[in-house]
């Protein structure tokens, strides 16, 4: 049996223990001593010697001591380093997505993927406004905000509702959020709960230091820039405006520069820039970002008009080889959000290794295990989207009403949402990508497989495994 098997099942047989509920239970509560919850104390504590000095309750102690010899050996069986560990977790937003993970087993049991009681986060599009106007711009922002944007006080209460959840992260999107009044606001208020702020953005306010400064202050942790090509002239034909290649890239030089956030270089692949892969890599270096990310084309929003621009899944399979190998050899984290980027890499090491979406995480015998518990495309699983007038859906890519925050809490929409719950299951999952022994690592991309086929459980005609037939691609070319 595979070591990845062991680890799932060793999991189950942890958790499915009620000792072990009852003491998971117990840490789930709240903290007699000022922390989050129980957990939240013993991870400190864990983490840091100084946490463990302070005048504790007797019964905290207890609770650290318990949880301290499983820690050490759930540290062993994942082959991980506890001194890594422990740097991660002295990251209060870090302790808050371990709490999520042991809530969502408390409530699920482990699940592959797992079902989480909460998403990981949120990608709210903060507004339609937008400076720009790019041609694969999902949202179809434009220079005006939507009449019906959440007042400032309604996105008070949505930040709140993601503290009650539990949830670690809100990344705030577009249009362009830095351009809103609100944005510097509701990054402070975010922040002073302990929630990780990231900012997804076009870079030209962070050309300016005292903006960059200014943001980072009030708590944002992510900046993540988008550059379309390492050629100016091709990034601002895209982007429709003369002069924004080198606004975006002052404004990821001011973002190291200042050192307190990270930063991150992202690229939506097309046929426009799909050779560009290795010099988006070697520009990050140069720019010392943390991170370059390669964004998978969703012919939605604005997108729609240009599916002309979408790689054949030849040339994504080509690409996403192309990503690994960075990843292997890169200074900085190489990652896309293509959920093949999974099987690729995992194909492509022979079993040693997977990048699963949206994570990077350490080399590890246990990393198919890991990979399947995180389960690929993370649309409506590991979070959802919020659109500027409140509504809720599955991912920005994935314009599928789900709720409105207006009318509903976060929380039931989360969990009383049919299309949610479907996406949660990824053996609801249509035939090539349903059937396929990847399924749980990748599953497809599926915003691609609604914006093509008009169904979230559609295949994903992107990959190699799912090459339209003949009828289908009938269907695409009337779309189109």
């Amino acid at each position: 049996m595979s070591l990845e098997v062991d680890v799932i099942k060793f999991a189950r047989m942890i958790f499915g223990n009620k000792i072990t509920k009852s003491l998971l239970g117990r840490l789930l509560e709240k903290d007699p001593c000022g922390y989050r919850t129980r957990l939240d104390h013993v991870l400190a504590m864990f983490a840091d010697e100084e946490a463990k000095k302070q005048r504790v309750r007797f019964s905290c102690m207890l609770d650290y001591y318990f949880s301290k010899l499983f820690l050490e050996g759930a540290i062993k069986l994942m082959h991980l380093s506890e001194e890594e560990f422990k740097e991660g977790i002295r990251d209060p937003a870090v302790r808050r997505g371990t709490e999520l993970v042991f809530r969502s087993i408390l409530q699920h049991g482990i699940t592959v993927p797992q079902k989480l009681s909460a998403p990981f986060l949120i990608v709210w599009n903060f507004t339609n406004a937008c400076n720009l106007r790019c041609k694969h711009c999902y949202q179809s922002a434009g220079p005006k905000p939507l009449p019906n944007e959440l007042t400032f006080e309604e996105k008070l209460e949505v930040v709140k509702q993601v503290d009650e959840m539990g949830m670690p992260l809100i990344a705030l999107s577009g249009g362009e959020p830095t351009i809103h009044p609100d944005f510097i606001p509701i990054v402070e208020e975010g922040s002073r709960r302990g929630i990780y702020m990231a900012v997804a953005t076009n870079g030209i306010a962070f050309a300016s230091e005292q903006f960059t400064e200014r943001a980072i202050k009030a708590g944002l942790r992510y900046i993540e820039i988008s550059l379309d090509s390492t050629d100016p002239k091709a990034h601002d034909e895209f982007r429709g405006v003369k002069g924004a290649w080198e606004k975006a890239v002052q404004g990821i030089k001011n973002a190291v520069k200042n050192g307190k956030a990270s930063t991150g270089i992202a690229m939506t692949l097309t046929k426009l820039n799909k050779n560009e892969i290795h010099d988006m890599v070697k520009l990050g270096e140069e720019l010392g970002v943390t991170r370059v990310i390669f964004f998978n084309f969703i012919p939605t929003g604005r997108g729609k008009e240009a599916y002309e621009l979408d790689l054949t899944p030849e040339e994504r399979e080509e690409a996403l080889k192309e990503i690994y190998r960075e990843s292997t050899r890169a200074k900085v984290q190489v990652v896309s959000t293509a959920p093949q980027l999974a099987r690729v890499s995992w194909q492509m090491s022979k079993g040693e290794d997977v990048l699963p979406t949206h994570f990077t995480v350490p080399k590890s015998q246990t990393l198919r295990g890991l990979a399947e518990f995180i389960g690929g495309c993370g649309a409506g699983r590991i979070y959802a989207a919020l659109q500027p007038d409140g509504t809720v859906t599955p991912c920005v890519f994935m314009p599928i009403p789900v709720g409105n925050v207006r009318k509903e809490k976060l929380q039931d929409i989360w969990k009383n949402s049919k299309v949610i719950n479907d996406l949660k299951n990824k053996d609801l999952l249509k035939p090539p990508c349903g059937t396929c022994e990847y399924r749980y690592i990748c599953g497809g991309c599926r915003a691609r497989g609604y914006a093509y086929f008009g169904d979230y459980l559609a295949p994903d005609p992107g990959c190699l495994k799912g090459v339209m037939t003949e009828k289908e691609a009938e269907k695409v070319a009337q779309i189109a």
